[in-house]
């Protein structure tokens, strides 16, 4: 890492995360049709976005920033793998098995599972043993988040944190990264035990949706755990949630999973196999 990406990092911590969070929502959600249709052509064309698998290919046609980041995909564009799917578009940063119930954040830094589940031991206790995988979303990438397995919801937890910016700087220099930005826990059972599914949020991030709740984050400054009255039951492949503006995704299961032929940094996509649990 440079001098210059260490600067980048440490110049975050005074910053007014939050603020500049909800400020970044509010421009992403006008409806004006030059201010969003100016924000999203520029956004294509600074992060090549490839329009040609949306669902909706005209940038013109969303009725905000929004609505375009966290655009729907043709049918088609996403196959669905054997085995573990990853979750979203982007880059394997880190996975492996949970050794004394630590992640690896990047080469030489490691955080709880603890601490990153909301801090419950029990909890974090059902994971030991297992493995991870964290899977960061770049801004061109598609922003909705699908299940690596089917799963019925246990409960789901709001942590609030810091919204550091997530991507390799800051992975190497701030830590226990995804443990202290702000972030939704979804736990879900599966065949294979349980799963933890963890949509870390972000510098701009300005809202975390799922499916089964709506817009969860933000909330107030205090940890929540929600569960539902009716079963929430997801089927491999099957939308959960979606960043308004990217994040990354930290996958913990309870078995052990062989990941096969995904070399760290890899790029991958929505239903692409990640490995065998």
């Amino acid at each position: 890492m440079t001098l210059s990406q260490k600067a980048f990092s440490l110049l975050q911590y005074p910053l007014p995360h939050h603020a500049l969070s909800r400020l970044t929502g509010k421009f992403a959600q006008c409806d004006n049709p030059w201010v969003k249709d100016t924000l999203i052509k520029a956004f294509i064309k600074r992060f090549n976005v490839d329009m040609s698998q949306a669902l909706e290919p005209d940038p013109t046609a969303y009725a905000t920033f929004n609505d375009f980041f966290t655009r729907a995909l043709k049918a088609d564009a996403r196959p669905l793998g054997g085995g573990l799917l990853s979750p979203a578009d982007g880059t394997l940063s880190q996975y492996g098995r949970l050794t004394a119930g630590q992640l690896v954040q990047a080469k030489g830094h490691t955080y709880s599972a603890q601490t990153l589940l909301g801090g419950d031991c029990t909890l974090a206790e059902e994971f030991m043993g297992g493995s991870f995988a964290t899977v960061y979303l770049s801004p061109r990438d598609y922003h909705r988040v699908h299940m690596p397995v089917s799963g019925t919801l246990r409960e789901m937890i709001y942590v609030p944190g810091r919204l550091f910016s997530v991507n390799q700087a800051t992975a190497n220099y701030v830590p226990g990264l995804f443990a202290r930005n702000e972030r939704l826990v979804c736990i879900f059972d599966t065949e294979h035990g349980p799963m933890a599914m963890v949509l870390v949020g972000a510098m701009i991030v300005a809202a975390i949706e799922t499916v089964w709740a709506g817009q969860v984050t933000p909330l107030s400054g205090h940890p929540q755990r929600m569960k539902f009255g009716q079963p929430v039951i997801l089927e491999k492949g099957a939308e959960m949630g979606r960043f308004k503006l990217g994040s990354t995704v930290v996958m913990c299961f309870a078995e052990p999973v062989t990941f096969e032929n995904n070399p760290l940094g890899a790029k991958v996509e929505m239903g692409q196999t990640l490995g065998t649990p």
